[in-house]
């Protein structure tokens, strides 16, 4: 929270409320508190004998990948520094960031993972939502024909 301090003081222009000129004591004016959006990193199942960058092994469960913040943070700000410098110069900087190497070529395969990832998850719901409405029609054609009935299931 940001608290902001400063007199105020009334500003009479004319005679008449001169002598009420004075100055008031500090007042405060507090800024609201801006939402803000924290990342919640996830545990991820073990896949691979290849630990990823960004994850260790759960101590008390060798089949999930437990998620390291700062690694991860720092490799969502490479994905921001790809625009600029190449992938030997970024994987460079995250090794140095991190503590923890990571190739060029191995930045590169887990950058386009995510891009595919994230552009078939995409695809597939704009799928989903086609065949939502698909169905809604499909519901709308079946009640308006003639001699509408529904079944029920007997046990």
């Amino acid at each position: 929270m940001v608290c902001l301090s400063y007199p105020l003081r009334i500003v009479m222009t004319s005679k008449r409320f001169a002598a009420k000129q004075r100055p008031l004591p500090f007042q405060y004016w507090m800024l609201p508190k801006a939402p803000m959006k924290v990342k919640v990193w996830e545990r991820i199942p073990r896949s691979s004998m290849y630990i990823p960058f960004g994850y260790e092994v759960d101590p008390q469960d060798d089949e999930w990948l437990l998620p390291i913040p700062k690694e991860l943070e720092l490799l969502e700000l490479a994905k921001k520094h790809l625009k600029s410098y190449s992938y030997r110069k970024v994987a460079a900087w995250l090794t140095t960031q991190s503590g923890r190497e990571i190739s060029h070529m191995g930045l590169k395969k887990r950058i386009d993972v995510e891009s595919k990832r994230k552009r078939l998850a995409a695809i597939k719901r704009n799928f989903a939502k086609r065949l939502e409405k698909t169905l809604r029609q499909i519901e709308i054609l079946e009640k308006e024909r003639l001699g509408y009935y529904s079944r029920e299931e007997t046990q």
